[in-house]
């Protein structure tokens, strides 16, 4: 018996971030959100691999055409999921049982009728939507069965990412993996299965992937209740204060991936001037850039929750060293990554693609943008621990001032100086810049001021 109790306090301390040794929390905290990433860009690209190879380029095409949409309309959840880290993590360092046990309950109502009024919207538009993005005919009807089917099922990606999200606010960072790992294997069994096997075509892919998240957030639900993780309770109607501080710092958040999906968009607009070589070395380039920026990432997430408990209990000297050791930490990893960019990036493009224009281009912007990626993880540092004092939407006009204000209009412009040399010219300046300006706020912002909660809410 004493030994069980021993067990049950040591699993305790080791998800409590407001004691102990910072450094090692943060290094095992953030080991799993990594993997977990990566099994998640994996998740990503099985499909592609799956549909590509067994249905060819017009089927590949349209599930990217659709998957666009997917992520488009799922950027306001997203951002309710990082609204719920910042208002769990912070009652779970207060330790109030009670105000967690709330606000638990008050996102899982407000998460389910957002997904079934998107699922509802989704299935019922798809066709429209597609319309708007331009798919060609050729693509319409598949790309509307794959879109019309993710979106009856979303409610289960909804509530896998949302159950890990909550176990990370809690300092858990273990558990989700498991759960990412069940949709991952089972994805990859399922789409050769359903595609080919059983002669679903594009549908197929589909019902792959929400067979998959559904097992998963079935699985997450059972364990997550039978081991007692987190405090969920029967759904109830959340009060007026809750749902107001949900939405405040959830539509600020949502609004921060919007407005880094347009600029990406943007980007790719002075990148395609320049012909389908350059284009094809870009594609490809990014495809790397997206694996390679993981390690950031995932230390923008663990100093989030972390900063966040300590910001409960207002110990901002803790708070400061989580961001100390945050940006020490990265700007270590990013630069070793950097520097294996800079020896095998050329190795890595023709994993992608072979013409020779096509490939000159995907190395030169990898090893020129290479050498500056330790400063994009000081916006994800910096950023995540502001975010955790709930300063949603200063962070989302730091986005603003990174995307709009620097990276756009200096890749554009470096592009004109410097021909298609100046596109990661343009991204490393801006890199250098947006860090600077993400140091200055956090440094001279106001966000320490924030307060989240009245009285003992």
């Amino acid at each position: 018996m004493g030994r069980k109790r021993k067990d049950k306090i040591q699993v305790k301390k080791q998800h409590n971030f407001t004691e102990g040794n910072i450094f090692k929390q943060l290094l095992i905290f953030s080991g799993p959100l990594m993997l977990t990433n990566l099994l998640q860009t994996s998740y990503q690209f099985a499909d592609s691999l799956w549909v590509g190879n067994l249905l060819g380029a017009n089927a590949l095409g349209a599930v990217a055409i659709a998957s666009t949409i997917i992520f488009t309309v799922l950027s306001f959840v997203l951002g309710l999921n990082n609204a719920a880290l910042t208002i769990l993590s912070q009652q779970k360092g207060k330790e109030n049982e009670s105000g967690l046990k709330r606000y638990l309950n008050a996102f899982v109502v407000i998460l389910t009728i957002l997904a079934l009024a998107l699922s509802a919207f989704g299935f019922v538009l798809a066709e429209q939507l597609l319309h708007l993005l331009g798919t060609p005919e050729n693509m319409l009807h598949e790309a509307k069965t794959y879109l019309q089917i993710n979106f009856l099922g979303i409610l289960f990606l909804f509530g896998y990412n949302f159950i890990s999200t909550v176990l990370r606010a809690l300092g858990d960072s273990r558990t989700p993996l498991r759960f990412v790992m069940i949709a991952v294997l089972l994805n990859i069994l399922l789409n050769p299965l359903f595609i080919a096997g059983m002669n679903f075509g594009i549908n197929g892919a589909a019902y792959a992937t929400i067979v998959a998240q559904g097992t998963a957030f079935l699985y997450g639900v059972i364990y997550v209740l039978s081991k007692k993780l987190a405090p969920f309770r029967f759904p109830t109607i959340p009060s007026k204060q809750e749902v107001k501080l949900i939405l405040n710092l959830g539509i600020p958040a949502g609004l921060q991936m919007a407005v880094i999906s347009a600029g990406s968009a943007a980007i790719m607009s002075v990148v395609t001037i320049f012909g389908s070589s350059v284009v094809a070395g870009f594609g490809a380039a990014q495809r790397l850039d997206k694996i390679l920026m993981l390690p950031a990432h995932a230390l923008g997430t663990a100093v989030n929750s972390m900063a966040g408990q300590n910001i409960g209990v207002h110990d901002w000297e803790r708070v400061k060293k989580i961001a100390k050791y945050g940006v020490l930490y990265n700007f270590s990893i990013m630069l070793l990554i950097g520097l294996i960019v800079i020896l095998f990036a050329e190795y890595g493009i023709r994993m992608f693609i072979g013409e020779a224009e096509a490939v000159s281009f995907g190395t030169t912007y990898l090893q020129i943008v290479a050498l500056c990626y330790p400063f994009l993880g000081i916006n994800f540092i910096l950023n995540g621990i502001v975010r955790a004092s709930g300063a949603m939407y200063q962070v989302l006009v730091l986005n603003i001032i990174s995307f709009w204000v620097l990276r756009f209009p200096l890749s554009y412009v470096f592009s004109i100086w410097f021909g298609d040399t100046g596109i990661p010219l343009g991204m490393g300046a801006s890199f250098l810049l947006s860090s600077f300006a993400s140091f200055m706020y956090f440094r001279f912002g106001k966000w320490r001021e924030k307060q989240l909660f009245a009285g003992g809410n």
